[in-house]
């Protein structure tokens, strides 16, 4: 299949405002991270969200995608873990369509597989968000996982974390090992969804849980009724979904487990219940979670409103990209600092291995001090009594 030109806007534009945002709206930022790291994720979260505007807008103001959303909402500002069914590699981005309704977009954080942080431009950005980066092997996830959600809670910044327990999108392959999986360990084959791993959500929920920054779980089922874009090669084709169905279940945390053995259960039977909700959702006419396609509560944004967020969006990053071009075009200061910056993004991928970790070190480094401090004051009291 050729190529669509309405597939290439998208993923270029996407692209462009990613890397030029990266450099000259989060580049100048870095620095701040130095002296407080907790005073740059405050910032940096908020130009993150800027452009995360950009992919709802695009989807649904250019491409007419059409957003449903049926069952709980969010609550504006709460600290939650998101679990959602992995149906293609694309999930990710189209929930920002329902976090831009019902809570705050620069409040989220992804747990994706590490090899996307040396993407230029989408990496670097990922890097600078700190999205929590995975290597799929626990003896190694485990340690980045306690440290990343350590300084969440340290910080007292309010996250949604959003985590695939599948692991993978659902593909013809990928149902084929779940079911052998299934096959192992006494459990029902699934069609709609795949067994879930359920060791990094119980570490997450049990360290985000004792660390005081969870109010509670959010359950998101999505489906397509009209078409499913699997990958991003479907979208460069110009396959755009038509339809995106969100069905959301809010668990508070009290309501969750206490023990381990007794979470992982829960999750395994959100999950049984994924596939009898989306056996229902595509064997039924018209295809839906709830067929009036309401939600039970109301979103905490207006159609109105997010309707000029969008158009205010595709606006200013249309703009924003060709102000960058000219700028490279006709001032050599501003190609100086350009170089400069990507330099910089390079480097510090090779020596440090992300933007995120340098975050941490720089949070540690400052944790450090604050308790010498301490320490030294404390000494001092001591001496004086």
């Amino acid at each position: 299949m050729a190529v669509s030109v309405r597939g290439l806007y998208f993923v270029v534009t996407l692209f462009l405002g990613s890397f030029f945002g990266s450099v000259f709206m989060l580049g100048p930022v870095l620095p701040l991270m130095l002296l407080s790291p907790a005073w740059y994720r405050w910032i940096t979260d908020r130009i993150v969200a800027t452009w995360l505007t950009l992919p709802v807008s695009l989807l649904e103001l250019v491409f007419g995608v059409k957003v449903v959303i049926t069952g709980d909402g969010f609550i504006p500002g709460e600290r939650s873990v998101i679990i959602m069914n992995h149906r293609t590699r694309l999930d990710w981005m189209f929930l920002w369509c329902c976090l831009l309704r019902y809570s705050y977009l620069r409040l989220e954080k992804i747990c994706l597989k590490a090899a996307l942080k040396a993407v230029p431009g989408f990496g670097w950005a990922m890097q600078v968000a700190c999205f929590v980066f995975i290597q799929r092997r626990w003896e190694n996830d485990k340690k980045h996982l306690e440290n990343m959600l350590d300084y969440f809670c340290d910080i007292r910044e309010p996250l949604q974390l959003l985590l695939f327990p599948e692991g993978t999108d659902l593909t013809e392959n990928t149902r084929a090992r779940s079911d052998t999986f299934a096959a192992q360990n006494s459990l029902p084959k699934f069609e709609y969804v795949l067994h879930p791993r359920t060791t990094g959500f119980t570490f997450i929920v049990d360290r985000l849980r004792k660390g005081d920054n969870l109010d509670a779980v959010h359950d998101i089922t999505v489906a397509y009724p009209k078409n499913i874009p699997q990958t991003e090669r479907h979208l460069i084709l110009g396959l755009f979904p038509r339809e995106i169905h969100f069905h959301v279940r809010r668990y508070p945390v009290a309501s969750l487990p206490s023990s381990s053995s007794d979470l992982e259960s829960w999750c395994r039977e959100r999950w049984a219940e994924k596939e009898v909700r989306l056996r229902d959702f595509y064997s039924g006419q018209p295809r839906g979670f709830e067929r009036d396609g309401v939600a039970r509560v109301p979103p905490c944004k207006s159609e109105l409103r997010v309707a000029l967020i969008k158009a205010a969006s595709l606006l200013y990053w249309s703009s924003f990209i060709a102000l960058c071009f000219t700028g490279l075009w006709m001032w050599a200061p501003f190609r100086v600092y350009f170089l400069v910056m990507v330099g910089v993004f390079m480097a510090q991928q090779k020596l440090v291995g992300g933007v995120e970790l340098l975050e941490l070190s720089c949070h540690r480094y400052w944790k450090s001090m604050a308790a010498d401090v301490g320490e030294k004051n404390k000494v001092l009291d001591g001496k004086m009594q």
